[in-house]
């Protein structure tokens, strides 16, 4: 900040909680000082107002904001370029500061037990209770506004309790996912096949988990289509390859929906969704936890 801004918010402020307290002291010495019955002279709605001092104790809350309006200022910034003499901050308090320093304590208290579980694999922590838990509050913090509290997805968010997964479900492949995120790429096909093609394919990659199409669907030449542009990612049986992250599209899993028109915006416009990567904000033993707690989930629903 500018030295003309410095002193323009400094004397504003001031001078503001300055003239307030005038106008309260000045306006308190004109008052009567006990109580009386004598009006003001006027009537509205058959309301009489009577001449009388503002109560004592209306008058030091008054007061007291002003107090503590000054001792506000003295330790938080608020006047131009003051930073404050709150201790315990060298570069003057923020929230910024305010947060890593609450960061830095909680380091500090649970670091060792982050390191503890680091130091183990995935699949192991995964089995330790008070890790799960752990696990489960970093994925309600982090992860659930997109997956769910339940972790059971969204439209274009992946379903975690399954058996699907996009890039492997195994636990380390888990853990690199979330550290080092997703970046998908389906291409657009809207202007290589056209409407009708886009139509053709979309009606095949849907028959081959078994779903209905309307009439008018070439699926022959949906099928010598998708094996000449599809099959390089999803494979030559539509099965998928976890190593591209492209969806297997035999079964009944459709991160954007199966119905005709949903499948042929999909081929239309492709999809590009974003998993971000998680390894600066919460770093590898945090997300060590994190991994174990959603490679639990997919467990759980294998035993079932």
């Amino acid at each position: 900040m500018t030295s003309f801004w410095n002193w323009y918010v400094t004397i504003l402020s001031l001078g503001t909680i300055v003239a307030l307290t005038w106008l309260l002291l000045a306006t308190r010495k004109g008052q009567r000082p006990d109580t009386t019955d004598q009006t003001m002279g006027h009537t509205f709605d058959g309301i009489q107002e009577y001449d009388n001092p503002l109560p004592k104790w209306w008058f030091m809350l008054f007061i007291g904001t002003v107090v503590f309006a000054l001792g506000y200022l003295v330790l938080y910034p608020g006047l131009g370029n003051w930073k404050g003499v709150l201790p315990g901050y060298e570069e003057g308090w923020t929230g910024v500061n305010q947060w890593k320093k609450e960061m830095a304590r909680a380091d500090e208290q649970y670091g060792p037990l982050y390191a503890k579980y680091a130091a183990m694999p995935v699949a192991e922590v995964a089995k330790d209770e008070q890790a799960l838990k752990m696990g489960a509050r970093l994925f309600a913090s982090n992860c659930s506004v997109c997956h769910g509290s339940d972790a059971k997805g969204a439209y274009g968010f992946p379903n975690l309790t399954d058996h699907d997964w996009l890039y492997g479900g195994e636990a380390d492949t888990i853990k690199t996912t979330i550290m080092g995120g997703r970046q998908a790429a389906m291409p657009a096909w809207k202007d290589i096949l056209g409407e009708e093609g886009i139509k053709n394919v979309a009606g095949y990659v849907r028959s081959l988990s078994g779903l209905k199409n309307p009439e008018g669907i070439d699926l022959a030449v949906g099928q010598k289509t998708f094996a000449t542009n599809c099959a390089v990612c999803h494979g030559p049986e539509g099965k998928g390859v976890q190593a591209m992250g492209a969806p297997n599209l035999t079964d009944r899993t459709w991160l954007y929906g199966s119905g005709f028109a949903q499948v042929q915006q999909t081929l239309r416009y492709g999809r590009n969704g974003k998993m971000p990567a998680q390894k600066d904000m919460l770093g590898n033993d945090k997300v060590h936890l994190l991994a174990a707690y959603v490679y639990s989930l997919s467990q759980k629903a294998a035993q079932q």
